[in-house]
């Protein structure tokens, strides 16, 4: 068996012929870009691409195998010729009669011809089938229900982001609210949380926990991602790894330390104050623009004793990528990439003596440090990414 590296939360900006998916994604995030750039630059063996609903994405992958450039495993999943390994997937937003608010859930599929059954009937549940994270008008169980008829994959994505997520407003305090437990495959944790923040949740001890960028442009490919041990990249292994079946598995979980994301602490977003505990109210500005922290509301649930769980859990890495690094700009990053292969290489492979030859001390030794997680961080929230102090 061998190590792959996957990001399976990766946003279409524009379709082929140039018509918007993700809104708020970028126009050079397409199909063949994601692939090619996935590939070449950050070193990905595999990626889910969970805009695959949309007609003309369906239209684009079926346009490229007839013309030999990407093939259909027998393992599931769609290999492109430069050997990515692409899981197509949907972003679903669910807020039926249970939900306190909506939740973003992700399906992933292991055919294009179980994506296009999906697709058809999720045309006659939203308003708008060829956009991204669309509201489906069916309850949450509904759906898992038809993920799984399938053979899916059902997945709540960013799950403790304050807008649109399970436990961020989609819930009082437990999951059994809204979904079937059953018909949980994994859950992803978010860019402001971790594994020893997320196992302090007893609910959530029985299901894997993916790391994912939710790449909304090509740089954020991989902001997190997870190494995977399997026979060889592909739907039914990666399934696999998440039951832990036949020796595969999650070997690790590379994320942004939380204090990186933009919603770890509790902010007012009008004035900038971090408040200790969530308030309706500023205490500052008396704005009510306040948003709680992903630290405070794990905090507010949890119910669980850590030891045990996190023996059992693969090692998560605070991941610092490299755009975050001062001072490493596109040029700098462009020389890295030429040097060593791929972002991967750069991050995991380099030594500090090898990157020292390429670019100033200072740059490689933040790089180095990021790598050890040796390096001081300035909390992120209230939308506002925490940021590396250098002084």
């Amino acid at each position: 068996m061998k190590t792959y590296y996957a990001d399976f939360h990766i946003h279409v900006g524009r379709t082929k012929s140039g018509k918007p998916v993700k809104i708020t994604g970028a126009r050079t995030l397409t199909i063949s870009t994601i692939l090619e750039y996935a590939a070449t630059r950050k070193g990905l063996d595999m990626v889910g691409i969970i805009d695959c609903h949309v007609p003309e994405v369906i239209e684009e992958l079926e346009g490229l195998m007839a013309k030999g450039e990407m093939k259909e495993l027998e393992g599931g999943g769609l290999q492109h010729k430069d050997g990515t390994v692409l899981i197509p997937g949907s972003e679903i937003e669910i807020n039926d009669a249970n939900c306190k608010g909506p939740i973003h859930v992700l399906a992933y599929f292991p055919t294009l011809e179980k994506m296009k059954l999906f697709s058809e009937w999720f045309a006659t549940r939203v308003k708008n089938n060829t956009l991204s994270s669309q509201r489906i008008y069916e309850s949450a169980t509904v759906l898992q229900k038809k993920v799984k008829d399938l053979s899916g994959l059902f997945i709540p994505a960013h799950i403790f982001t304050p807008h649109k997520s399970l436990y961020g407003r989609g819930v009082l305090k437990s999951l059994n609210e809204v979904l079937n437990p059953d018909w949980i495959d994994a859950v992803e944790l978010g860019l402001s949380a971790d594994t020893t923040m997320a196992s302090k949740l007893s609910e959530l001890n029985r299901y894997p926990f993916l790391t994912n960028s939710d790449a909304h442009s090509l740089p954020k490919l991989a902001r997190e991602y997870q190494k995977l041990l399997l026979q060889e990249p592909n739907f039914t292994e990666w399934h696999k790894a998440l039951q832990q079946e036949e020796g595969r598995a999650i070997l690790a979980n590379y994320g942004l330390n939380p204090y990186l994301g933009k919603y770890h602490e509790t902010v007012c977003e009008n004035c900038g104050e971090t408040l200790a505990v969530y308030s309706e109210r500023c205490p500052y500005c008396g704005s009510n623009q306040v948003t709680r922290g992903v630290a405070e509301r794990i905090n507010d649930l949890a119910d669980a004793e850590l030891g045990d769980v996190l023996q059992e859990r693969p090692p998560y890495i605070h991941h610092i990528p490299l755009e975050f690094i001062p001072g490493l700009g596109p040029r700098t990053l462009d020389k890295l990439v030429a040097g060593f292969g791929s972002e991967m290489a750069v991050i995991h492979e380099a030594s500090l003596e090898e990157l020292k030859g390429l670019v100033p001390e200072k740059i490689a030794m933040l790089i180095y440090q990021a790598r050890g997680g040796t390096l001081s961080l300035q909390k992120g929230g209230g939308g506002i990414y925490g940021k590396i102090i250098t002084d």
